[in-house]
């Protein structure tokens, strides 16, 4: 076989018009967003990628397929079969379609960015936003769906690059995206300031779609002929048989060169000494991030580049202590592994805080309230959807200037008003949470929701277990409207807010059963108050949960009474979580009493 060149507009037409499709024993999507925006960045930069591999479709295709994800379902002929590069091609088809349900992608553009409360960023990125929808219809926020407020943040949407013929969608988004800027009166000199501005827009756009459909994405051919069993080894060494060195593998081998010394026991030695660093994220990855931030260096693989390796293993003690001390100030916040952890972006900063935090005392008590604000923002805000380490480095400078207390050029101290975390970012309201995925999932939201259950204590329905550091391994993504009562009504289960944590027995011994069943199956050998506690443990309202009857009911009473409990039931336990998240923002105890009687 030889590769062959294919320009992206090709592979774009033929899932367009489905002459290219998938076998069915593909997985289905699985990058998250992190994997997509870079996918669109390296196109954009005109970087290379992989090689995809086909299977040619002769008389007959050989395996039972579908098509990619939102793509049209046309009936005409199959001409390939995509072996390798499913997640690619299905992330740039409805990257270009901006059709994902909770999230709106962008490319930033330095010279067009004039909204004054922006962030830092490079220009041609991919910037993503999270979406979410409220009672009345609106996916919010609105500003995504607005080309003038877009325009201002520097923002073009991706859906604008598509490699087809769009001109007149185009042309209607820029006049509308220019038209606040428009001088209503003004002499010549404006007016040609204005235009000149609209027609930068304009070629901004025409370069990009330019890159994106002359991109090379080449390819391997599997002729027709070729046999069933054959195709679907060359599949399996495709996508398992290649693991390729991490930045830990190159790193260990310079500071190896630099020192003389093995980082592979300096960092066994480190596990061994504090096991519990590693349940938060792999003990390598958390030595990088934590020894260039404390050499002032992005916390990610940048940093652990640019970082000087000599000094990394001078400061090997603290690095150590100092992710000690994280582990269990996490551990005290109710975060016990890595499975629940909302987001690993705060890992570094709160380890690297910790240099500056003496080890008792009044300051102590101080710092750590500030951290335990820090946490809880960075898991109900949309701090760390983009640009993660950027973003970490940034409020880590200020968190730092705030314990070093140190002053600003006018001689007043820093504060929670010049951390970006606090200033800038708003806590997510009831409404988005209502629409937040599974917390088994890599979503922050979700976690976050799971979290402040853990803070609380999450006891077992059954047992009334308290969830702790040495039992949440034995603890199970429960669906509290079980899955296969809402799948009658056609509702998706997979929630956060319909998600708690218990024991595998206390699962099985669940089922299928209605909330209001459960409920009475534990009302008969315990009392009223412990089931209740135990369901208040987990930000659970009761009398939205008490429902249930619906055995009695015809099929389509029956739907449309689960989707309405089920919508009250969301509706209550979301104002739930955000009311114990604004305790936690404030630095506040959790307690049940005071969560449910404001």
């Amino acid at each position: 076989m030889e590769a062959r060149n294919r320009k992206l507009s090709e592979w774009y037409g033929k899932i367009q018009r489905g002459e290219i499709r998938l076998p069915r024993f593909q997985r289905y999507e699985a990058w998250d967003r992190q994997r997509i925006s870079s996918l669109i960045e390296t196109i954009i930069h005109d970087l290379p990628l992989g090689i995809t591999l086909i299977l040619e479709v002769g008389d007959e295709e050989k395996f039972v397929s579908r098509h990619l994800a939102t793509a049209p379902e046309l009936d005409g002929r199959v001409y390939e079969h995509l072996l390798d590069g499913q997640q690619r091609l299905t992330a740039l088809w409805r990257v270009f379609h901006n059709n994902y349900d909770f999230e709106t992608y962008f490319v930033y553009i330095h010279e067009f960015d004039n909204y004054e409360f922006d962030e830092e960023r490079d220009d041609l990125t991919i910037y993503w936003r999270s979406r979410y929808f409220k009672r009345n219809g609106g996916k919010y926020p609105l500003w995504c769906d607005d080309p003038a407020q877009v325009l201002q943040r520097g923002l073009i949407p991706t859906h604008l690059l598509r490699p087809e013929d769009i001109q007149q969608e185009i042309d209607n988004w820029i006049k509308q995206a220019v038209a606040p800027l428009e001088p209503i009166e003004g002499g010549r000199e404006e007016l040609q300031h204005f235009y000149d501005f609209q027609r930068r827009v304009s070629d901004k756009i025409k370069d990009l779609r330019s890159i994106i459909a002359n991109y090379n994405l080449p390819f391997l051919a599997l002729p027709a002929r070729t046999d069933k069993s054959i195709a679907l080894t060359v599949f399996i060494n495709m996508n398992t048989n290649s693991k390729p060195l991490s930045t830990y593998d190159i790193i260990v081998a310079e500071v190896e060169n630099v020192m003389g010394k093995s980082l592979h026991d300096l960092a066994d030695d480190l596990n061994q000494k504090y096991p519990d660093i590693a349940r938060y994220a792999p003990i390598t990855k958390q030595i990088l991030t934590t020894s260039s931030l404390l050499q002032g260096y992005l916390p990610n693989e940048r940093g652990a580049w640019d970082m000087n390796k000599r000094k990394m293993v001078e400061q090997w003690s603290t690095m150590a202590h100092s992710l000690d001390r994280m582990g269990k100030f996490l551990k005290s916040e109710g975060i016990y592994d890595e499975q629940r952890l909302p987001t690993n972006a705060v890992l570094a900063v709160i380890a690297t805080l910790y240099a500056d935090i003496p080890e008792s005392g009044d300051k102590r008590g101080q710092d750590e309230l500030l951290l335990k604000r820090y946490l809880w923002h960075a898991f109900f805000t949309d701090r760390y959807e983009n640009s993660a380490a950027t973003h970490a480095f940034a409020d880590f400078n200020r968190l730092r200037a705030i314990i070093r207390g140190e002053t600003k050029s006018d001689g007043s101290p820093y504060s929670l008003a010049d951390v970006p975390i606090f200033a800038d970012h708003m806590l997510a309201e009831a409404e988005e949470l209502v629409t937040v995925e599974w917390p088994k999932r890599t979503t922050i939201r979700g976690r976050g929701i799971l979290a402040v259950a853990c803070r609380l204590g999450a006891l077992d329905f059954s047992t009334g277990e308290r969830l702790d550091l040495n039992n949440i391994g034995q603890r199970q993504y429960h669906h509290i409207f079980p899955d296969a009562l809402l799948k009658e009504a056609e509702v998706n289960s997979f929630l956060a807010l319909n998600c708690a944590l218990i024991s595998d027995k206390t699962n099985i011994s669940i089922g299928r059963k209605d909330p209001l069943r459960y409920l009475t199956d534990r009302y008969q050998w315990t009392s009223e108050a412990i089931v209740k506690e135990r369901l208040q443990s987990h930000l659970i309202p009761i009398d939205e949960l008490a429902n249930g009857g619906y055995d009695s009911l015809s099929a389509n009473e029956k739907s449309h009474k689960i989707r309405n409990d089920f919508a009250l039931f969301l509706k209550r336990r979301a104002e739930l979580v955000v009311t114990a998240v604004k305790l936690l923002t404030d630095g506040r105890q959790l307690s049940t009493q005071e969560i449910y009687g404001s």
